[in-house]
């Protein structure tokens, strides 16, 4: 694993997901993650905290520029349970769970974060505007509806598949319905 190689491509990924995705101040950023799919292995099979300790921070400094909240997903050992602060939690009204991950049950990179955010607490369940998927760890069921994919050009990291996407609120009322306000109609 080359640590500049990994930095680089997540920098490419990190500043094309922020030119297409409307992330904000305290918006949710979930992070499923396969550092063993990152090197090269099957997932779940060879977890590296290496790996883990330069994904977990190019991640938390993103989400902390532009303000957003970071919360990594445990592997499917803990139902994809999820790591994050747990004042954010508390501010969203999630419920805490009774595990801390271990690299064998939960995956290296929900054990890297549990260990390194100030306060960490385990979520079973949120509701994200957006999401990284790195090694096909299967994030949908933590973001919002209506998810929509972010295409980037670096598709990989190390030697994982990288999939992105945003939430958008749900497009209801069919073909008589109005999405976008007309400029003398706001009243309504």
């Amino acid at each position: 694993m080359d640590v500049e190689v990994l930095n680089k491509q997540l920098d490419s990924i990190l500043t094309e997901f922020k030119g297409q995705s409307p992330l904000e101040k305290g918006n949710l950023l979930v992070v499923g993650c396969s550092t063993s799919e990152v090197i090269g292995k099957r997932i779940g099979t060879a977890g590296t905290s290496e790996a883990a300790e330069v994904i977990f921070e190019k991640m938390k400094q993103f989400a902390d520029e532009l303000g957003a909240v970071v919360a990594f997903q445990c592997c499917e050992h803990l139902n994809r349970a999820l790591v994050m602060e747990r004042s954010w939690a508390e501010r969203r009204g999630y419920d805490e769970v009774s595990v801390i991950p271990v690299r064998t049950a939960g995956g290296a990179m929900a054990t890297h974060a549990y260990e390194k955010f100030e306060d960490p607490v385990v979520v079973e369940f949120i509701k994200a505007e957006a999401g990284i998927d790195i090694g096909q760890t299967l994030i949908g069921m933590h973001l919002k509806h209506v998810a929509v994919p972010i295409r980037v050009s670096q598709k990989m990291l190390g030697e994982a598949h990288v999939v992105l996407a945003k939430s958008r609120p749900k497009l209801i009322g069919g073909t008589r319905a109005v999405y976008e306000p007309k400029p003398e109609n706001k009243s309504c």
